[in-house]
Formats: structure tokens, sequence, C-alpha cells
């Protein structure tokens, strides 16, 4: 096997990326105030200010966003006359959940059997590593071959809008020929995947009212409406019997043209439980990534330890729908809520309140920085042809990257495949994914460039 360069400075590296990567999973930067001090998140972004220095780049700031919280951007020159292209991540993570569920604490980096667990590993921390990595080993062998802007978000996984917000008040300060957003994932370790769409989503607080307090179910109980109920009857109404979404208006049919998700291979992923089925219609694929999907975040009722027979006077869900693309969220988030007011009954007062929304995106996979990917993968996976799959969550900046430059090619990779159980008790990166896309990455800045050279571009 030919022998390659770059993949054996990136494999020297990874004792030292994963003490970096310990330091930075030890932050406890969840984007909400409730959850996590502000001072965890802003700790987190000097760190990756400190480290983009020490890589020297030359423009370096931690930017205050409209909905407070902060990103990292950096920019780091090529040679004249070259292209530019941004690399992405985000910093904030998902809250930890139960901890003791945890085998080992969750922001506490520990290694187990060629993963490195802990909240943030794969979603996204680990891709500041990667993109790290990738232009360390591009600088021991002739440095950068493109202009290089990286801009590391810390509101992500809120959906709040700070870094869109601010891209389009400084529409000069992303541009780029190619964006690489590294917040996505293999369809499995070891297949290579280039993400071609990803699911947006609406987020709705609902909340019912049939009394004027609770009552003692046995003496009113019957005539009197309980709120819980009522909202468990919204609830059902939101899919049919074989589980898909059922919503007025909204199209629920779509197929999916890319890699499919073998059942079996699913079924395992996501941990089904013997003799449990699968919900909705069509392939794996159609229903995760062509067809809309509800969810129901949580509720507000009484726990089962202390309960008492009572009528409930009012009740509480979050809720979510995921959508694919083709579909926008703003229409999306009304027929939703016509839906659950159609669905109300007894005459119950019912309220619904937007906690959140972000638009599907499909990326334009014909482009020259496609091309350069594939032949970047190949060689961080030799024998193995590169997928186009979908992923699972939004990433808002994508859409207002694609408003503000038309002409850029967005392309979705990452760290995030299916084991690496993001946004979930005892999340993990595999180090040997790291250490492959790195690699890809790397040479993907080389094709590139040489590719938009050739093309006088």
């Amino acid at each position: 096997m030919k022998q390659d360069p770059i993949a054996d400075a990136i494999a020297a590296m990874i004792p030292a990326a994963r003490t970096e990567l310990a330091e930075l999973v030890a932050f406890r930067s969840v984007a909400d105030p409730d959850v996590s001090p502000l001072g965890e998140s802003e700790r987190a972004a000097r760190w990756i200010a400190a480290a983009l220095r020490a890589e020297e780049f030359t423009d370096v700031s931690v930017v205050d966003m409209s909905d407070g919280r902060q990103s990292v951007y950096g920019f780091l020159p090529g040679p004249p006359g070259t292209p530019t292209v941004l690399l992405y991540a985000h910093f904030d993570v998902q809250p930890a959940l139960d901890e003791s569920a945890w085998t080992s604490p969750p922001f506490t980096l520990t290694e187990r059997d060629g993963r490195w667990y802990g909240r943030g590993a794969a979603d996204c921390k680990g891709a500041v590593l990667m993109h790290l990595l990738a232009l360390r080993a591009l600088r021991a062998h002739g440095g950068p071959p493109v202009n290089v802007k990286v801009i590391v978000e810390g509101s992500e996984e809120q959906g709040t809008g700070g870094l869109e917000d601010y891209a389009r008040a400084h529409p000069g300060l992303l541009a780029a020929d190619a964006v690489l957003v590294a917040d996505a994932g293999n369809v499995r370790c070891g297949v290579p995947t280039v993400t071609a769409a990803l699911r947006g989503i609406t987020m709705l607080r609902v909340r019912v009212e049939t009394l004027r307090g609770d009552l003692h179910s046995g003496q009113f109980g019957g005539p009197a409406p309980d709120a819980l109920l009522a909202l468990l009857k919204i609830l059902d109404s939101l899919t049919g019997d074989d589980g898909a979404t059922r919503v007025r208006g909204l199209s629920a049919d779509g197929t999916w043209p890319g890699v499919d998700y073998p059942e079996a291979d699913f079924r395992r992923d996501a941990g089904l439980l013997d003799g449990v089925r699968l919900t909705g219609t069509g392939s794996v694929g159609d229903r995760l990534w062509a067809r809309p999907s509800v969810g129901v975040m949580g509720i507000d009722c009484p726990p089962v330890a202390g309960a008492t027979p009572t009528l409930h006077a009012t009740a509480r869900a979050a809720i979510s729908l995921r959508l694919p693309p083709g579909q926008d969220a703003v229409t999306a988030t009304s027929l939703l809520t016509a839906h659950i007011r159609r669905h109300t009954p007894w005459g119950a007062r019912v309220s619904v309140e937007p906690l959140g929304q972000g638009e599907p995106f499909r990326a334009d996979t014909s482009g020259a920085a496609y091309r350069a990917m594939e032949e970047a993968m190949a060689v961080a996976y030799p024998g193995q042809a590169v997928r186009l799959g979908g992923f699972g969550g939004g990433i808002p900046l994508c859409n207002a990257l694609a408003d503000l430059y038309p002409r850029a090619e967005i392309l979705l990779i990452g760290l995030s495949e299916p084991e690496a159980n993001i946004h979930a008790v005892d999340e993990s990166v595999s180090v040997d994914e790291l250490r492959r896309l790195a690699t890809a990455e790397a040479h993907f800045l080389r094709t590139y460039a040489a590719a938009k050279s050739r093309c006088g571009a």
C-alpha cells in the first residue's frame, strides 16, 4: 500500500488530540442557562480561540451573538489566488441527562475499546479536533493549499439563530467557495459518507386547560374532563395506527434516493426490543429522510410515585416535528398548530407556543468540491465508495449560508455515526473515524485547491 505522509502525521498526533479533546469536553458548555452557567461556554470559546492562534491563524476573534452566546472565528491565509474554504463545527452540547446512567462521567473523556466517551466527543467538539488535525498535518507538509476560515458556533443545539443573524449582518465574514460542515456522520463506522439532506424541525409547547383546579375523581370523575386525558388524545391524533405522522396538509409519502438503512442495522442501532415493530411505512430511508416524524419531547404530569386519584385541571407537553427537505418549517408549524386545535376534545382550552424551528436542507452534490471529497475519502477509506446519506439533525447555518452564498458548495461530513450515540447517554467518538476523517479533510483541501486551479477559478 502506498505510504501517505498526511495519514501518518495525523496518526502520530492522535495521543495529543486525546488530551486536547479531554480539555474541551470538560467544559459543560450546554447552551441552556437553566442547565449550565454561561461561563462554561465562554471558557470553551476561549480554549478554541487559543488553539486557532497556536495554529498561526492571523485573525481570531470570539464574537458575541444576538442570542447571548459566542462563536469563534479564525482566518488562515493560503497561497495567493487560491479559493477559500470555510470549516464549521460547534462547541455547545446537549445536557448530559441522567449523569448516573453514564458508564463513565459525561464530562471526563474516557477511553474504552477504541472509542472516547464524553458529552460532545462526537457532537461536535471532536470535529474541532478533526479540523485542527487536518490543518496541522498540512502545515507539516507544505502548508494549507487554500485560504481557510473557521467558525465554531456556541448555540447550535438550541437553534436560537445567533450565528445565522450575525452572518446575515456581516455577509463577508463567512464568504467562501466551499463550506465543510463537520456536524454529520458516516452511515456506519468505516463507510465514508457525505450527507446530502438534513431534516428540519419545529418545536411547540401545548397547554390544555379544562378546570379551575384539580378535583377528586370519585366526586367529579365522569362528567368533568381531565386535562391530561385531553392532552393524550391530542398527542394520539398525531400518528396513525401504523405510527406514521398524520397532520392534514403535510405530505408523508416521500421517497429517499440515497443509500438506504437496512432494517436489521436500524433495529440494532436504535436498540429496539424484540417483537417491537418499526413505525411508519416505506423503506427506513424513506421514513428517516423523506417523510415527517413527530415526537413527544416531554410531558408535565404527576409522577407515579405518590399519585392520587385526581382529575387534572391543566396539562402540558412539548412536541417536535422533524421535516424532510422540500417541506417548509413555517408552513409545517402552521399545519401542526391547526391540527392540534382541531383535535382538542371536549371544548378544552388549548394554547400553542412555538419553541423554535429550523428549515430542512438539501445539498447540491454535482460540483467540484464533491468530486474532491470523493477522491479524498478514497484515500482515507481505501476500497470504499462514498455514499450519499441523510442526517436527522438540522444545522440552521446551512440554509443561511446557502442563501448568502448561492455559488458556494456546502458539504456535510462528521463523527456522528450511529454508534456515537449523540444526544444520549454514553456519547462517544470512534478514534479510527477521527483519524480517517481528519485525513480525508486534509486531502480534500489539497484536491479541491488543485481542481480549482485547473479550472482557473
